[in-house]
């Protein structure tokens, strides 16, 4: 039988659409995928025949063209394969039977646990007598860890747990120690370098140790150089006798780390609280004490080296040790931040009994508040409210005679520059470029449309919930893609790869190309310039850049930039002539709305409208401009 005489044409037609859908390193795509469908529709937005890069296809939706269709039709019922087949960011079932039924019961039993992950402890160790656990390298350098430990070891006797490098490097990770202890009668516990270097950590401990008999806590190193999360202790300790509470090394070098200590120590006899090097070097500290020690007897306190050369932060101390009997609190080299930040007394130390003695030795900072707090027995010894600069220039003075020139919470080496810096042979400082969020890929379109962009929904839909370290970085990713945008900024938060490419054809035209640094290579390191080349000829121009939002599937929040300069650059090794990368950075010529607190001018020096700040393009993020 003749073929039909239009089969040659239908043929020629599928090679072009073959042909049209190359990867980003010219390697053919299956044309009934996501992703091709994907570049069809980028070609045909920017039909300038540009290469399409490969760090951008690479973050295309790998899903079939009949998954996608049918995963669009079917939320949130096909979640789970959803996640799988798509490479999303969805918390994983906790399969925790078996861990939580070792020592229901009570009994020595059970640790030491390593190399567990995403494990539910309910009932465990409940009235044991003796016997130690050990949780070590527990859920290490994982994404959205979900940890839970439920009336464990209550009514427990000298029982002996531990938790080393705990969540280390993890990513969005929630832990909840929900009736820890309780009621427990000696016996020890240990939070050693917990959640360190871990992203959003979100830890909680409720009714931790209440109504224990003679134990004694200790934590050490706790989410040191942690970034974006929260810590809550809520009634912890609460009637307990004769707790020891020793945090030393807590929330140091982290980032906007915020703790909240509630009902912490209310109505305990005899305890003994140590704070000792607490927010060392962190970056927006915020730290709350409410009815800490309140009603107490006898209790003992010592903040020492509290928030140490951190740089702002806000502390609120309210009702703190209100109603106690014979409590001492010491605040030693207190408050002694870079950049002072606000701290508020409310309550303290009132109450009809007088018979308490609360210090402040070596006290220093601005913007305090003392309000309602007793007016017997509070001694402030060589207390400095300084001035705002004041302190900044002893801190300063003092960082350089001790040597210590960079402070952990201050912009890394090289993280911001000058525009007179981008010459071929320079050598100069290259920041972690790297990218700090877990790996996901972009939703389809008509799947990402069929979600609302609200904290509820995508709860609802990627079975989030809205308590845990995921759904915070979810409410707060929503609350900044609602921020009203800048003055002179133009903003929008893309939750497809579509939605990137509409917006930067709305702000620049349909000639235009994208670009990001090619690698991590050289980041953290010295490295020397290359050939520098300013793109459309080092032309002040305008340029869309985005940037990555912790999200289940990619989010980006995009924005126009005005009067910027973008330059390519090869970037050598330090000390050789080999070509180690190749880097995209942008220069911000107009600083004039810029917080006279931004990190640049910490580094740089300067103030907002007087200098120009340049900074490199980092893993994941993106910059549109005009084609050259």
């Amino acid at each position: 039988m003749a073929s039909p005489p239009h089969l040659p044409l239908l043929l020629l037609l599928l090679l072009v659409v073959v042909c049209n859908a190359a990867g980003g390193d010219g390697a053919r795509v299956n044309p009934f995928t996501a992703k091709a469908a994907f570049i069809r529709y980028w070609n045909r937005r920017v039909p300038n025949n540009r290469p399409h890069p490969a760090f951008f296809v690479a973050k295309l939706s790998p899903l079939q063209a009949a998954d996608a269709a049918s995963f669009a039709a079917a939320l949130p019922r096909l979640l789970p394969p959803l996640c799988a087949r798509a490479a999303l960011l969805c918390p994983s079932a906790s399969d925790t039977e078996t861990a939580a039924s070792l020592a229901v019961g009570g009994g020595g039993g059970g640790g030491p646990f390593k190399g567990y992950s995403n494990a539910n402890f309910t009932n465990y160790g409940s009235g044991g007598v003796g016997g130690a656990d050990g949780f070590s390298a527990y859920s290490p350098d994982l994404n959205v860890v979900g940890d839970s430990f439920r009336r464990y070891g209550r009514d427990s006797t000298r029982r002996v747990d531990t938790f080393a490098s705990y969540e280390a490097e993890g990513n969005v990770v929630t832990a909840n120690f929900t009736s820890y202890a309780g009621a427990a009668t000696g016996g020890s516990g240990s939070f050693s370098a917990y959640a360190a270097d871990t992203n959003v950590p979100d830890s909680t401990f409720t009714n931790y140790d209440a109504e224990a008999n003679g134990r004694r806590r200790e934590f050490t190193s706790y989410s040191q150089e942690a970034n974006h999360g929260s810590n809550t202790f809520a009634g912890y300790g609460k009637n307990g006798n004769g707790l020891r509470e020793t945090f030393t090394t807590y929330g140091n070098d982290s980032n906007v780390i915020a703790s909240g200590f509630t009902n912490y120590g209310e109505s305990g006899n005899g305890a003994t609280d140590t704070f000792t090097a607490y927010g060392k070097e962190g970056n927006v500290p915020d730290n709350t004490f409410r009815s800490y020690g309140a009603g107490g007897n006898a209790g003992v306190d010592t903040f020492k080296g509290y928030r140490s050369e951190s740089n702002v932060g806000d502390d609120s101390f309210a009702s703190y040790a209100k109603g106690a009997n014979g409590n001492a609190a010491e605040f030693q080299n207190y408050g002694g931040s870079f950049n002072p930040g606000t701290v508020t007394f409310k309550g303290y130390g009132e109450g009809s009994n007088p018979n308490h003695h609360i210090g402040f030795k070596e006290y220093a900072g601005s913007n305090n508040s003392f309000k309602g707090y007793a007016k017997s027995g509070v001694d402030f010894k060589e207390y400095h409210n300084t001035s705002s600069a004041d302190a900044a220039t002893a801190m300063s003075l003092e960082a350089v005679s001790s040597g210590h020139q960079h402070l952990k919470w201050s912009p890394e080496p090289g993280k911001f520059f000058r525009e007179t810096e981008l010459v071929s042979g320079n050598t100069m400082p290259m920041p972690d470029i790297k990218d700090k969020m877990p790996p996901r890929a972009f939703l389809p379109r008509d799947i990402a449309k069929k979600i609302p962009f609200k904290p509820n929904a995508v709860s609802e839909v990627f079975g989030v919930p809205l308590d845990t370290a995921m759904g915070k970085a979810v409410t707060s990713t929503v609350a900044e893609c609602e921020r009203e945008p800048s003055r002179g900024e133009t903003k929008r938060c893309a939750t497809s790869a579509e939605d990137i490419v509409d917006f930067a054809v709305e702000m620049l035209g349909n000639d235009i190309v994208v670009r990001s640094t090619a690698s991590t290579a050289g980041s953290g390191g010295q490295i020397r310039l290359g050939n520098v080349t300013g793109v459309d000829g080092g032309k002040v121009t305008r340029s869309v850049s985005c940037h990555q939002s912790l999200f289940p599937y990619l989010v980006y929040y995009c924005h126009s930039v005005p009067k910027v300069r973008v330059y390519e650059a090869d970037i050598m090794a330090a000390d050789s002539d080999q070509k180690i990368n190749h880097g995209v950075a942008i220069c911000h010529l107009d600083t004039s709305d810029w917080s006279p607190t931004h990190g640049a001018f910490i580094a740089l020096g300067g103030k907002p409208g007087e200098v120009e700040v340049c900074h490199w393009i980092f893993e994941g993020d993106m910059t549109w401009t005009v084609a050259d």
